[in-house]
């Protein structure tokens, strides 16, 4: 069997030297385990498993795509090619966004397309314009649609949006209708979830209105969440299995249920990953994408997070593909999982097919093999160890990997095949000298056959497909810290997104606004839209709330001119040392100075306000301009109003740095202006 050994083979283990210098019988002894491979049959003749879906990535859930839009050119032109061009980077073909629910959703809040039931936008935040790029890189790319959250007004004044599923249903499909008329886009899928229970009678009035819309071609996820309950449903109740075309479950762990796979049922990793993006991210990533079929069947697999492009200090820092959290520089990483991705991606697409022939390894790993039944096969093995390939959830139980040799024999219409591609990504954990997705000499097929010698923490990708490419551009700017010195005036006419640039909304949304009532110098300001609770799986403040700048500033001043627009109870704040986002915002703490329209004003050390620092009269009302100013030093901070004092040294307690923000006493208007940071 030696003699089918990769030349590669025989030089790591030196097993030709030692025959010709120790002799046969003992050269056999010494590498019995090393030298003897175990034999791994690929045949179509035997039929085939299941089409492949394809690999994605997930924009939202919430706001993760925050800071890429502001990135400057060609800066955001190459981070969009590294994940959407086809034979270059990541080469995704799927996106997943969030339907913007004005809601916490992770990292923030999106705009909705209706924040109440009479408006209706579809131009705010910056899904539409993802999808677009996505589009103009890869026009096959699969799109799908997804609410993790819904305004106040569908749920009626309740915090649950399928008590009147009619207007839920009506909401989710005027989504996708704007999303043709307005952009062009063709929605291809749209995702029910939710924490609390699954809603049947929803999932089907759905499938309902999508056809009464002329939007038949369109395929609804269930309950893109849970395996249990929807699958013992859909085995039940027929006009429910005739409505779902996908069962789809976040973080399966590689798994699925008997149920789901007697439903006969399209499987899908619908949300998965959500890992730190360091090379055992990239381990988890790889041994998911793979064990995801091996083990559960599913044909999908949707990396939570597309890209990290929010404050890496808010919830689940860098948990995306890559890393874009820098637009004030320009810098970006492209991070180990863009090349496991690519591993798969460049070499299949969507409608090729699984070989029933997938398993795992003997001594560890795992290998899948696709066709698209035209002659072309790509082979894709990993053997990432435990410790190597840890996933944030769920707990992996504990397995080994050990070096191997394997063989892998070529039968069906495979067996006329002579040559593979061959590309390697080898984690190396002792030294970091890591290599990912590089092109070695191909692999010469001798009698239906081929070998190779597998090492730990590696991924081998083998392909009759010859256009694979890694991707590269020049370097970009090193990374730099939030610029010490941020105004913003928010006087453009015609913004190109909603959102101005670097505020991350973390309750409320904060759009740019045209004042039309105000001739003076205050036409063009930041508004804080939303004036219900949205309803939402995560905790939202009952304050509206945007955070900006560097997370580890301590010393600072952040003057911003504020107006209330709620006659005697409306209420607004600038803050410093903001210590918290995301999920957690409710419980943020830091310095917060308010003013409110019947004349007081206040300073606490938590969004909440219960830690009174200061109060007293201010003299401010509803609808007129005031200038607001907090300078944080050390365990004091100041505050003026229209360059007078209101109090002075009060003692900061507890946090000592955090993110500058803006926000609201509640769910209320209110306008922003000549926001500045300075530094200390």
């Amino acid at each position: 069997h030696l003699q089918h050994l990769q030349k590669t083979s025989r030089e790591r283990f030196t097993v030709v030297g030692m025959i010709s210098q120790i002799g046969v019988a003992v050269a056999f002894f010494m590498c019995f385990d090393l030298c003897i491979s175990e034999i791994y049959v690929l045949d179509d003749e035997v039929g085939l498993g299941r089409v492949f879906d394809g690999i994605g990535g997930l924009s939202g859930g919430g706001a993760t795509s925050r800071l890429l839009v502001n990135y400057a050119e060609p800066y955001r032109r190459q981070i969009l090619d590294y994940l959407f061009k086809p034979q270059f980077g990541a080469s995704l073909h799927i996106l997943k966004v969030e339907i913007g629910g004005d809601a916490q959703t992770t990292d923030g809040t999106e705009p909705s397309h209706m924040h109440y039931e009479s408006d209706e936008n579809y131009f705010r935040g910056y899904e539409w314009w993802l999808m677009k790029e996505a589009k103009k890189r890869n026009p096959n790319i699969t799109l799908i649609g997804l609410p993790w959250a819904f305004p106040g007004w569908v749920g009626r004044g309740k915090n649950w949006p399928y008590d009147f599923p009619d207007i839920t249903a009506s909401y989710v499909v005027s989504w996708v209708v704007g999303a043709k008329q307005y952009h062009d886009l063709d929605i291809d899928y749209v995702g029910i979830w939710n924490e609390r229970k699954f809603d049947s009678n929803y999932i089907k009035l759905l499938r309902y209105t999508l056809d009464k819309s002329g939007l038949e071609r369109v395929r609804i996820i269930a309950s893109d969440n849970l395996w249990e309950p929807i699958t013992y449903s859909v085995l039940v109740d027929r006009e429910l299995a005739n409505a779902v075309d996908v069962i789809g479950a976040h973080y399966p762990g590689t798994t699925t249920i008997a149920e789901a796979l007697k439903s006969q049922k399209t499987l899908w990793s619908s949300e998965d990953y959500s890992t730190f993006n360091d090379p055992v991210g990239g381990g988890c990533w790889a041994r998911i994408l793979n064990q995801n079929y091996v083990n559960g069947h599913m044909t999908a697999t949707i990396s939570w997070n597309l890209v990290a492009s929010y404050y890496e200090d808010l919830p689940f820092g860098r948990d995306g593909l890559m890393t874009a959290e820098e637009p004030w520089s320009g810098n970006y990483v492209v991070e180990s999982p863009i090349w496991i991705t690519a591993h798969t991606t460049q070499f299949s697409q969507p409608g090729w097919t699984y070989l029933k022939t997938v398993g795992h390894l003997t001594h560890g790993g795992s290998y899948v093999a696709l066709t698209d039944s035209k002659g072309n096969l790509t082979v894709v093995i990993e053997t990432m160890t435990h410790d190597h390939s840890v996933c944030i959830r769920p707990p992996l139980p504990a397995f080994s990997v050990t070096p191997q040799n394997v063989s892998f024999k070529l039968n069906g219409s495979f067996a006329s095949i002579r040559e593979l591609q061959l590309w390697q990504s080898k984690f190396d954990f002792k030294t970091q000298k890591h290599v990912f997705f590089k092109k070695l000499s191909p692999i010469k097929i001798s009698y239906g056959s081929f070998s190779l010698s597998l090492d730990v923490d590696e991924v081998y990708t083998l392909t009759t497909i010859n256009t694979g490419q890694k991707g590269t551009y020049p370097d970009p700017p090193p990374s730099a810290p939030f610029p010490k010195v941020y105004k913003d005036d928010f006087n453009i006419a015609n913004p190109p997104f909603s959102e101005a640039p670097d505020f991350a909304d973390q309750t409320g949304v904060f759009e740019y606004y045209i004042n039309l009532t105000d001739p003076g110098p205050h036409v063009f300001t930041l508004r804080q839209v939303v004036t219900q609770m949205p309803i939402t799986w995560a905790t939202d403040a009952d304050q509206t709330i945007s955070v900006i700048g560097d997370y580890n500033w301590e010393n600072l001043t952040v003057t911003c001119d504020v107006f209330m627009e709620s006659v005697k109870t409306g209420g607004v704040f600038i803050a410093a040392r903001v210590d918290r986002g995301g999920q957690a915002v409710r419980g943020a703490k830091g310095v917060f100075f308010w003013v409110f329209a019947d004349g007081s004003y206040k300073v606490t050390n938590d969004l909440v306000g219960r830690t009174v620092l200061a109060k007293g009269l201010s003299g401010t009302s509803a609808y007129s301009w005031y200038t607001l100013s907090l300078t944080v030093q050390g365990q004091y901070a100041t505050g003026m109003v229209n360059g007078e004092q209101l109090w002075k040294n009060d003692v900061v307690l507890g946090q000592h740095n955090g993110w500058a923000a803006i926000g609201t006493n509640s769910f209320e208007l209110a306008q922003f202006d000549n926001f500045v940071m300075e530094v200390k």
